[in-house]
């Protein structure tokens, strides 16, 4: 009997399931309610059971036909996914799906155009984005949500390949009316007795911390953000002090107060930015490409 469902529709159903709402699917897909709403009654109709139990004001609950045929469904896109990978990877043409994770720290500053500029050179490319912790990466790679990610080599576990592309020296932010910003450099030192804005994200602010641990001090931290947007507007508010890797391109704060940044000397090793993988994926001819790409979108002049 031939198929009569696509791959798009179960794409719909598996969203529609996770998600736990029609409405949340099409905001995460990026696809009107009233498509997935079809697709998905359309599989019903061709499967010939219930996929669903719709709840008004609950959204949707997969029956438990539905979350069996969920699990075939990711089976079966996983399957096709690889089976462009693989065509690519024997034609030597760099083509697919690429599905991308960044580290939430710098994702706004450099993913997008990056993908832009990937796409606009690879058009049969269609690429997808995420941005993640650090331990969110690592999770994305291992149940395969994601090919490749954007990030540093913060306690990298041994199932994972770090393939670097440039290394980041740490600086410090501050306000202008800061009576730290008008030195040429900073040590932890002189950070410490002053108030801090702590990016507290997970293994990224263990990493600055630990440079006044080396120096057997002890950081003044008044406040703790996970959000680097809200950080550096606290830094430009004089709520205190922040350190980070990746320089804003602006030298201003989201809400347009001015900041300063001031390299950071002393025992404080730089971090390495570069593509986090599981092995083998960059036999793909697109995930190395991508990987080639970054190297030369993202090297240190480029970011000047």
């Amino acid at each position: 009997m031939p198929l009569r469902f696509t791959l798009r529709q179960l794409e719909y159903f598996i969203a529609a399931g996770e998600s736990g709402s029609i409405a949340a699917a099409s905001q995460k897909l990026n696809v009107s309610s009233p498509s997935i709403s079809a697709a998905i009654s359309q599989l019903e109709a061709e499967l010939g059971v219930a996929l669903f139990v719709r709840q008004h004001a609950h959204g949707l609950r997969l029956t438990e036909a539905g979350r069996a045929l969920s699990l075939q469904a990711q089976s079966v896109l996983s399957e096709a996914t690889e089976l462009v990978r693989l065509a690519g990877a024997v034609s030597g043409t760099v083509q697919g799906p690429l599905r991308v994770g960044c580290l939430v720290t710098f994702a706004q500053i450099v993913l997008p155009s990056l993908r832009r500029s990937f796409e606009a050179r690879f058009p049969e490319v269609r690429m997808s984005q995420v941005e993640l912790t650090q331990s969110d990466i690592f999770a994305g790679l291992r149940r395969g949500e994601i090919d490749l990610a954007l990030s540093y080599d913060m306690t990298l576990p041994a199932d994972m390949e770090f393939h670097p592309i440039r290394e980041l020296a740490p600086f410090v932010l501050l306000s202008p009316d800061h009576p730290l910003a008008g030195r040429d450099s900073l040590t932890v030192r002189d950070l410490a007795p002053h108030p801090m804005v702590l990016l507290d994200l997970p293994m990224s602010a263990d990493y600055f911390l630990s440079f006044f641990t080396r120096a057997d001090l002890r950081p003044t931290i008044s406040e703790r953000t996970r959000d680097m947007a809200v950080m550096r507007s606290l830094v430009a508010n004089g709520f205190g002090y922040s350190i980070a890797n990746f320089r804003p391109r602006s030298t201003s704060a989201p809400d347009g107060k001015p900041l300063s940044f001031v390299p950071l000397a002393g025992d404080v090793a730089p971090m390495a930015m570069g593509m986090l993988s599981l092995p083998g994926a960059l036999n793909s001819r697109t995930n190395s490409a991508f990987l080639e790409h970054a190297r030369h979108e993202l090297h240190d002049e480029a970011l000047r």
